[in-house]
């Protein structure tokens, strides 16, 4: 039983070799061999009155590369309130000021479970890797200006993946924070070796784009439908990020997961107020129609076109994560810290038992 770090995964992973392994994984779905276990989101008080507590539960197999995933999170969730727009905060609440977000990884020919790792490195590369392969395959081929709305965890590695999927020329990012999008234009400049510019506005990042990728944690509108283009790709990484109007003026959606969709995955203690609210989508009889969009297995299985005409503008729904990407993921973590010598290995018999369960 291996054990990793975040700080294993980040000086391991490669944003190429995980959209590779995710490709896999989702041709796999497509056919039914990879299999998503039913996400749950189980919401009950807290000891802080402006918090919830959520366990998270959700698990994956993909038989071809060998591994079982289960991850899980323990999150105390905050609903804050900044320059009018609300938010969900998790709260580092561990002692230490720390997050709790767990994979396990398990051999589908014994049983056996193979490593345990945090989630939030692989959780990251998870996230990017689903949005690059959209790129991949929806993006107009000669694409070179990305722009993204978002300066924070999840938006730098919608920058990796976009940069991965396309030969892109420049970034243009944007958050409200002047400071937030100075340093993440610094940072991913050096990280990726391009020109990655901060943008004074979304509505600027935005002009003369021909992808553009939304990474916040708003749970309010970050992308105006005035401002599409015709040949756009367009991907947003959580719900409500874009509006309903945006939704209706794209020519072609792609989906995550269809359950995903209509589902929160919600269960809920009575007496909790959840203020995240629910889907808009179930909401309008028009949008309740993307529920039945193709989705990404279907798009990286060739099962469905990802654009026809170059004027189409296209769009990503990257709403929710599936079980499977993180067996994609952690089976690429797996042998490389396994050829690298990484971790801690532990007595395998500490996780197995004698006692028929």
């Amino acid at each position: 039983m291996l054990v990793l770090s975040n700080e294993d995964a980040e000086r391991l992973l490669s944003m190429g070799e995980c959209m590779d392994a995710l490709a896999t994984a989702y041709r796999d779905a497509a056919e039914g061999a990879a299999l998503n276990g039913r996400r749950s989101d189980m919401l009950t008080r807290t000891a802080r009155e402006d918090a919830v507590y959520c366990l998270k539960l959700v698990g994956g197999v993909v038989p071809s590369l060998k591994i079982g995933a289960l991850r899980l999170n323990s999150d105390i969730l905050t609903f804050p309130e900044a320059n009018g727009r609300r938010r969900k905060v998790k709260v580092p609440a561990a002692p230490g000021d720390r997050w709790v977000g767990l994979v396990m990884l398990f051999s589908t020919e014994t049983g056996e479970p193979l490593a345990i790792f945090p989630d939030g490195v692989v959780q990251r590369f998870r996230v990017g890797g689903a949005s690059g392969l959209a790129v991949r395959h929806m993006a107009r081929e000669d694409a070179r200006v990305a722009a993204i709305i978002g300066t924070g965890w999840q938006a730098g590695a919608q920058a990796m993946a976009v940069a991965a999927a396309r030969p892109i020329e420049e970034i243009r990012c944007f958050s409200p924070n002047p400071e937030s999008r100075a340093r993440f234009a610094d940072e991913m400049s050096a990280q990726l070796g391009l020109r990655v510019v901060a943008a004074p506005s979304a509505e600027a990042a935005v002009a003369g784009a021909d992808i553009v990728l939304c990474a916040t944690n708003s749970l309010q509108p970050v992308l105006r439908h005035e401002w599409l283009e015709p040949g756009m790709h367009v991907g947003s990484i959580r719900d409500r990020e874009l509006p309903p109007e945006v939704l209706k003026a794209v020519d072609r959606v792609i989906i995550h997961d269809p359950d995903n969709m209509g589902s929160d995955h919600l269960v809920i203690a009575k007496g909790v107020d959840y203020r995240e609210g629910t889907k808009e989508i179930v909401g309008d009889p028009e949008l309740l129609a993307l529920t039945r969009s193709p989705s990404l297995a279907e798009l990286v299985a060739g099962k469905v076109p990802g654009r026809e005409k170059r004027e189409e503008i296209t769009c990503f729904l990257n709403y929710h994560g599936v079980g499977y990407q993180f067996a994609a993921t952690g089976a690429v973590l797996y042998a490389k810290a396994l050829a690298a010598g990484a971790g801690h290995a532990l007595p395998g018999e500490w996780f197995t038992e004698t006692v028929h369960p």
